[in-house]
């Protein structure tokens, strides 16, 4: 009876610390996806653009604020469906992930898009949070990819073009 108790308070314990480390990474994702730690985050790079700025192409540069703004709009939601269904199909690449042209925005598409980021954002956030998901399986689909891969590639795609828009704005003097 003794071995049967501690054996079960063993699996206990090791229950606590499987969900102590699985809290662990969702809070670091979630920090990745949200604050940016290390970079400047994608909320802080977008705030007070100008709207005669948003299409405009800095010299040197080969894409507009806009152009990047839809890119990660795409390929996160892209990143987002890949993870909830293995019967997504993705856009053609690389036509599918990008605009055509560098565009100048209206009001509504731009805050279309930017609410969409957030909206898709949040839910791969929820994904994560849910302890019914175990972040760290492959997909029955793909066994490449879990849940924390997924995280993992839209914080650091849409790290690497908020550093674009951040070059983009110091470019046309707007940063």
């Amino acid at each position: 009876m003794i071995i049967k108790e501690q054996k079960i308070k063993a699996n206990r314990q090791k229950v606590l610390m499987k969900n102590k480390n699985r809290d662990a990474i969702v809070n670091a994702l979630m920090g990745l996806l949200t604050n940016g730690h290390a970079h400047i985050p994608f909320e802080r790079a977008i705030q007070n653009i100008p709207p005669g700025y948003r299409g405009v192409l800095a010299e040197g540069l080969p894409y507009s604020i806009w152009q990047l703004i839809v890119h990660i709009r795409i390929m996160q939601w892209d990143i987002l469906e890949f993870a909830k269904q293995a019967k997504h199909k993705s856009p053609a690449w690389p036509d599918g992930f990008w605009p055509e042209g560098p565009g100048s925005p209206g009001e509504m598409d731009w805050t279309y898009s930017l609410s969409q980021i957030r909206r898709d954002k949040q839910e791969m956030i929820a994904l994560l949070q849910d302890p019914k998901n175990n972040i760290f399986e492959p997909f029955p689909y793909d066994k490449s990819h879990s849940l924390v891969t997924e995280a993992l590639l839209i914080a650091d795609h849409t790290s690497y073009h908020t550093g674009q828009i951040i070059a983009i704005r110091r470019n046309l003097g707007i940063w």
